[in-house]
């Protein structure tokens, strides 16, 4: 976990690999409540026997789901200082470039891609999220991120 002190030392980071969270398991029963939540009940995600006949050989997280894991990592990755209030503000733009199965480990990697003023008090922050799964040959999800933080020291 980092600690930016203020919004010009985080700012220092644009272009830069901020963090590297660590491992998180993604669970079927995760997935289930997902699938609960969203009306999503595709048997590739829910269904442990049809998707053991599938392309994937096992049941596999939503891409949706996969990519709402991203506060969890900007949570766990970095706070700044005396900011009262982060928000999310949408997604440039996300592809899922590989499956998630039950049971897998994924983690994420944050870049700094740019820091601009947001008023009254705050900034704009665009991440680069890259999601690895453990032991995968290529990303899960690549997105382009945009948050917001109110509060902190400049």
């Amino acid at each position: 976990m980092k600690t930016f002190q203020s919004y010009s030392e985080l700012a220092a980071c644009v272009g830069q690999e901020v963090a590297v969270t660590d491992w998180i398991t993604v669970t079927q029963q995760q997935i289930d409540l997902f699938a609960q939540a969203t009306g999503d009940h595709q048997w590739i995600h829910v269904d442990p026997e049809r998707a053991a006949q599938g392309p994937f050989g096992t049941t596999i997280a939503h891409g949706f789901f996969t990519l709402s894991l991203i506060p969890r990592f900007f949570e766990a990755a970095f706070t700044i200082a005396g900011a009262r209030m982060g928000v999310n503000y949408g997604l440039n733009r996300v592809r899922f470039t590989a499956p998630v199965p039950a049971g897998s480990r994924v983690r994420a990697r944050l870049m700094l891609m740019a820091l601009e003023p947001a008023a009254p008090d705050g900034v704009q922050m665009t991440w680069q999220v890259t999601m690895e799964r453990e032991g995968g040959d290529k990303p899960v999800c690549v997105a382009e991120s945009l948050a917001r933080n109110y509060g902190a020291a400049p």
